[in-house]
């Protein structure tokens, strides 16, 4: 009994000290904001009245005031040295005393979740970084969307394995992205094949003391749309964008271009034509900062679909992005996001992303002292193409004006006042349809951790 008791007692040490030891750590970052909003008008359509004593509103076109509020935690399990678990959840992203969302199974615009699962919590990013000898790799949930500069970048989380590979000032980035997945499984008993959307991609990015430019090219394979029974395509494209950002001395500049060129193939036997897709869109924007005072310019532009060439498709696949928001009222998503898109008539709306379009803006600000920065920016914009129909091109001007003060380190203050001249291009397709001008007040609360 004795000698096997020893025996057990030497198979212990042995089995502690062959145990590798984990020391993690644990790393946290995020962002707090809670907002109010007033917006004057929730349409771009003018009020109509029943004739009559006294009069009734028809056409409801009334003002919105509310706050809302947002939590996004980012997570770094630190395993050892080059290795880490990475995680992201946004929660209680809500607007106050508001009904919650119904429960579905749509996924929001910029997260793994729902919106009524963002209402609550939603994890957005979970995925494996190993820094190796021969480069970094990482498989799982991450970051989707956003390459170069912030212009056009629509950032998402999706399924990627990721690698890159540094040389100097030289990374070389590649990856694949799961964006549908249709093969038979037990969520999803179908027997299709071949129907998934999957995006390749290869970028190179050169670094230097002021700046880099890069090249990403992207090849997209989707096929989600080969089982449906009427019309059924396969959709092949290249997305080619240069970029480049660059500080001479006071000036910061910055610009980018896109070009979409491919086909959607249809497959259903000659009855459809293919269509040939090429989009275009691109911008340059430049500031200036002289410490106290500052003063820049934004030129874009997102190319419109022609509706007189059924065979090609000229617009509508790329955009401004999400993640640019160059106004307080046009394609700003914030707005979008919390108070729905600004109906105009015969579907024209005023929403998320900068499409079918130019733009221009100037601004120029001032800091009286370091923590307070006060920005004016005035804007125009106009449709590229005018949809079959629409009399009009013109979006509109808008005049935007905001303050923001630096609270502490971690802790900023924002006031902004927007007011939309509207175009007529919300007037659709009659010209006597009428619209009115509308302004947004807002005021943010940040914490950054």
């Amino acid at each position: 009994m004795k000698r096997f008791a020893l025996i057990l007692l030497a198979l212990g040490l042995v089995a502690a000290f062959s145990t590798t030891v984990f020391a993690l750590d644990v790393k946290f970052s995020g962002e707090y904001y809670a907002a109010g909003m007033y917006l004057d008008k929730t349409s771009l359509n003018k009020d109509s009245y029943l004739k009559g004593t006294p009069p009734a509103i028809v056409a409801s076109n009334v003002s919105t005031a509310f706050y809302y509020q947002r939590l996004r935690v980012k997570t770094d399990f630190i395993v050892s040295p080059g290795l880490k678990l990475i995680t992201r959840f946004d929660a209680m992203e809500r607007i106050w005393g508001a009904n919650r969302s119904p429960v579905g199974t749509t996924l929001a615009a910029d997260s793994a979740g729902t919106r009524a699962e963002n209402e609550n919590i939603a994890f957005d990013w979970a995925y494996v970084e190993y820094k190796s000898p021969i480069g970094l790799f990482s498989a799982g949930y991450m970051n989707y969307g956003s390459t170069g500069t912030i212009f056009g970048n629509n950032s998402a989380p999706q399924a990627r394995i990721k690698y890159s590979y540094f040389i100097g000032p030289v990374t070389i980035n590649t990856a694949i992205s799961k964006v549908r997945e249709s093969s038979r499984n037990a969520l999803n008993n179908v027997i299709t094949v071949d129907a998934d959307n999957d995006v390749y991609h290869l970028e190179g990015v050169f670094r230097w003391k002021g700046g880099r430019a890069g090249l990403n090219a992207n090849y997209y394979n989707y096929a989600g749309a080969r089982p449906q029974l009427v019309g059924p395509y396969r959709r092949n494209y290249f997305l080619i964008t240069p970029y480049v950002m660059a500080k001479l001395g006071p000036v910061a500049v910055q610009g980018e271009f896109n070009y979409l060129t491919g086909k959607d193939r249809s497959e259903d036997g000659g009855l459809t034509q293919d269509v040939t897709l090429e989009n275009y869109s691109g911008w340059i924007d430049a500031t200036a900062d002289f410490k106290m005072f500052y003063a820049g310019g934004t030129f874009a532009y997102v190319s419109g679909n022609d509706p007189g060439t059924a065979d090609k498709n000229e617009g509508g696949l790329i955009n401004g992005g999400r993640d640019w928001n160059p106004c307080l009222i046009m394609w700003n998503y914030d707005r979008t996001n919390w108070a729905g898109a600004l109906t105009g008539f015969d579907a024209a709306a005023q929403d998320t992303s900068m499409a079918n379009g130019w733009f221009f803006q100037i601004r120029g600000g001032v800091r009286p002292v370091p923590e307070l920065d006060i920005m004016a920016s005035v804007s125009y914009a106009n449709a590229d193409k005018k949809p079959a129909g629409y009399l009009y091109n013109a979006y509109g001007y808008e005049v935007d004006l905001t303050a923001t003060y630096k609270i502490t380190t971690n802790l900023s203050y924002m006031l902004g006042v927007g007011y939309l001249f509207t175009g007529d291009y919300y007037k659709g397709k009659l010209d006597t349809n009428q619209l009115t001008n509308d302004y947004l007040v807002i005021n943010k609360l940040t914490l950054t951790f």
